[in-house]
């Protein structure tokens, strides 16, 4: 005994239970393919918060290459209390009973429908071919009478995303130079420079290092004020951090990334106390130590 039939998504499977959310009996199919209009709708039910109607083609949606098939959509039935701007994304399928077996099949694939102004229905065009829907040994059409039915489920809008505003060029490169003298007297502690461009960085070091690099390298960090910044948006920037060197051979490190209050500077363990201390490597000159750093503005990206 045939279960399976043509559609747009594949083979079908079937199931005991009913759809959940909406039946639809026709008795005397012959006569409802053989009236005048092209289509039938059905009452209005409710799923999800929404009302919505089936909307059922015996002959095909022609205006939509339909024909030799039963054709059927999901129509919002009711939108005038809906505020401007509206938009319904739902997950949803069709049925259709087959009476020899008492079964429920449907499309293997679920249908994903964006409701909105401009597009107020959504459906399978090519639901069943007519041929095996009449033929009496697939248990469609059983004494001129057919079921379909629905299910419906509405995403609930739990949304959170980012909207990405990206400059056309990349904005002007802020440049700042610190020079620190007497650096073999700074302190195990943490130092800043000051501010510069237009969200207040600073250069941050620590002469000794941080975390497990403490007490054999020096650590750099490039940061930022937060309260420059506006609320829920974060920077997306290429910085430069860079230890000058005497001889030519500046340790330069860079990236592009995302800079928010959970990420809110970048940096690393730079180079080793003991290279830096050899004078013959060229990062001290006269105790002084030069690190230089450039921001480079790329977009902001805001939450919405």
């Amino acid at each position: 005994m045939a279960s399976n039939f043509s559609n747009q998504s594949g083979i079908c499977r079937g199931r005991d239970a009913p759809p959940s959310h909406y039946l639809f009996k026709i008795k005397s199919f012959s006569l409802l393919s053989k009236a005048p209009v092209l289509n039938y709708t059905s009452d209005m039910f409710k799923a999800g918060g929404y009302q919505w109607k089936l909307s059922l083609y015996p002959n095909g949606d022609k205006s939509r290459d339909g024909e030799d098939h039963i054709s059927i959509y999901l129509a919002l039935a009711e939108m005038s209390s809906l505020p401007s701007g509206w938009e319904i994304n739902v997950v949803f399928n069709f049925f259709i009973l087959n009476q020899l077996q008492n079964k429920y099949f449907t499309v293997q694939d679920w249908r994903e429908g964006r409701y909105h102004a401009m597009k107020t229905e959504w459906g399978f065009t090519k639901f069943i071919d007519l041929k095996t829907f009449h033929n009496p040994l697939n248990g469609y059409l059983i004494d001129d009478t057919c079921v379909f039915g629905a299910e419906v489920f509405v995403a609930k809008s739990t949304f959170k995303g980012e909207c990405l505003s990206m400059t056309k060029q990349p904005a002007s490169c802020h440049y700042y130079s610190w020079r620190l003298c007497n650096f073999s007297s700074l302190l195990d502690q943490r130092y800043n420079s000051e501010p510069f461009g237009d969200y207040n960085w600073n250069i941050i070091l620590y002469p000794k290092g941080n975390g497990e690099a403490r007490g054999s390298n020096i650590s750099i960090y490039l940061s930022y004020a937060q309260s420059s910044v506006p609320l829920n948006t974060k920077l997306f920037v290429k910085l430069i951090l860079r230890v000058k060197n005497t001889r030519g051979e500046d340790l330069s490190h860079q990236t592009e990334l995302l800079l928010s209050p959970s990420v809110p500077d970048w940096g690393f363990p730079t180079l080793s106390l003991a290279k830096l201390k050899d004078t013959k490597q060229g990062y001290l000159m006269f105790d002084t130590l030069i690190i230089e750093a450039e921001v480079t503005l790329l977009g902001l990206i805001k939450q919405s």
